[in-house]
């Protein structure tokens, strides 16, 4: 294998106006421009999931004591659950397709209206479900990590609209052992790649036969835990390489250390470390990861640097509140590149490793206001 340096064709960018969505602005970069053309997909990608309320609350000494009273000081509510992903991929410059189950409450209006107006995400393929109420999931985030309790209930089944899944360039999907997602297949036969992810296995078994629909993917995405146990290995980039007998492309996050990939078709590897940053709330980080790698990798860029953008994206989510308006667009990712060579001190080699983004920043873009997590729903409007 050879390590990627990240040379070789610079990936480019056009930056095109503003576009006003609702109350809120997105100083916008299309990072698949130069792709774009007669008979392309509709969207760049497309998503299916559960959209949750995220009510955070950060700025937690401690986890709470049994039998008393925590006073946090922080506090946000945001869409959470596949709206992170959604969210992420939007503000990168992608166009996204969501089909979720909204429910029929406050709540559930709140969560469309974020998302369709206020990230632009299309929801043609999403429903409001009569009578059914928005599943919650209350992150308590505190010591760099964060605990989490949900409540929710499945939505009635519905058939599947022949148009879903749509064409697509891409799409996310999480894997559950034991249990294949038709869509992943259809949506593979269109010529859509398959980004996929994957939660803890309750069963304990730790299956890679389990996950059947791993056979339509081009790319996993695991954190080292799961892929050393998937893989009966005890090392993460040993666990990568085990992988890519099943997947063209693995993708291993390794916490505070970054991440580490490896390209069967390429015989390529490659390493990037994480950016250390003072979390806020890492609530949606490793969505917004998975979405900058996407995009870089649905524009072509080295492996390095798909690595590189997606850890910058996660690092710079976890700074604000929530998982999915957590999610940084390019003005933040343009505002810290300019910051970070400003230092003198800054290591040359680092900067090395980012020089790939001064081709894909607008130098006149405005730093339009993103949506963030506020702490609570519906104030009222005064005239």
């Amino acid at each position: 294998m050879t390590a990627s340096t990240g040379e070789g064709p610079q990936p480019t960018a056009m930056a095109v106006p503003a576009i006003r969505e609702g109350r809120y602005c997105h100083a916008h970069v299309d990072p698949l421009a130069a792709l774009r053309g007669q008979g392309e997909p509709p969207w760049d990608v497309y998503l299916t999931g559960t959209v949750f309320l995220d009510i955070i609350f950060t700025g937690l000494d401690s986890a709470p004591v049994r039998g008393t009273e925590s006073w946090a000081r922080g506090m946000g509510s945001s869409p959470g659950g596949v709206a992170n992903m959604a969210t992420a991929l939007s503000r990168l410059g992608l166009k996204t397709s969501l089909a979720a189950a909204f429910g029929d409450d406050h709540y559930g209006d709140y969560c469309w209206d974020a998302l369709e107006q206020g990230e632009g995400i299309d929801l043609t393929p999403s429903r409001t479900v009569r009578g059914w109420h928005s599943p919650v999931t209350v992150s308590m985030a505190y010591e760099g990590e964060r605990t989490m309790v949900s409540h929710g209930h499945e939505p009635p089944p519905e058939e599947p609209a022949p148009d879903c899944p749509p064409r697509a360039r891409a799409a996310v999907a999480s894997l559950v052992p034991g249990k294949r997602a038709p869509w992943i297949a259809q949506a593979a036969s269109k010529g859509t790649r398959i980004f996929a992810d994957v939660g803890w296995d309750d069963t304990g078994a730790w299956d890679l036969a389990a996950l059947a629909d791993l056979q339509h993917c081009e790319a996993f995405l695991p954190n080292a835990e799961e892929a050393m146990r998937y893989t009966g290995t005890t090392c993460p980039r040993a666990a990568a390489h085990a992988l890519t007998e099943h997947v063209p492309l693995a993708v291993v996050t390794l916490g505070a250390e970054g991440a580490y990939a490896v390209d069967r078709r390429t015989d390529e590897s490659a390493e990037v470390p994480a950016i250390a940053v003072e979390a806020l709330d890492p609530t949606g980080a490793g969505d917004v990861f998975v979405a900058g790698f996407v995009t870089g990798t649905l524009a072509g860029w080295p492996l390095a640097d798909r690595l590189a953008f997606a850890g910058l994206t996660a690092a710079l989510s976890v700074q604000e509140f929530g998982g999915s308006l957590s999610a940084p667009g390019w003005s933040e990712i343009g505002a810290w590149w300019r910051k970070v060579q400003s230092y003198d001190d800054q290591d040359p080699a680092a900067l090395r490793r980012y020089a790939f983004l001064e081709d894909l920043i607008p130098a006149t873009a405005r730093p339009w206001p993103l949506r963030r997590a506020v702490p609570t729903i519906g104030f009222r409007r005064y005239a």
